[in-house]
């Protein structure tokens, strides 16, 4: 089995994604705590049972992000981290324009754009799901 640059990419793109949902999971779970994290949610959209909400959004980023770190179920975490940044995108930033500075959907959409990437490719060869032989980047095509 040859390694690639790929996998390599993929590796760092996984790692990196994983940490910062890791750590968004974290601080809403320890810091916030799930009661204040429902109260901003609602104080900063419309969205529906805020309270059920932050839960999603806790577990999605603190065990979607560690799966990611690991790369295992990693195509599962990827879109539903993906579904979880474009709701806040669209529920909370789309109003405030592109930039980040002005809490626009720059952030949220290239979150976005990185788990639907990494559910579309899977964990590559350096991966818990490529270990297990599930999931992994399709190593029998040719690469340009």
């Amino acid at each position: 089995m040859t390694r690639t640059p790929i996998d390599l990419g993929l590796l760092i793109i996984r790692l990196i994604f994983g940490a910062i949902l890791t750590a968004h999971g974290f601080q809403k779970l320890f810091l916030m705590g799930p009661g204040q994290t429902g109260a901003a949610f609602a104080s900063m959209s419309s969205l529906p049972a805020p309270e059920i909400m932050a839960w999603i959004a806790i577990l999605v980023e603190l065990l979607g992000g560690l799966a990611l770190i690991l790369g295992v179920a990693t195509r599962i975490a990827a879109i539903a981290a993906a579904v979880v940044m474009a709701g806040a995108m669209i529920s909370v930033h789309l109003p405030n324009g592109f930039f980040n500075t002005d809490g626009g959907i720059e952030y949220t959409l290239m979150l976005t754009a990185v788990g639907v990437a990494l559910a579309v490719t899977g964990a590559g060869r350096y991966s818990l799901d490529a270990a297990l032989g599930r999931g992994g980047r399709d190593t029998t095509a040719a690469h340009v």
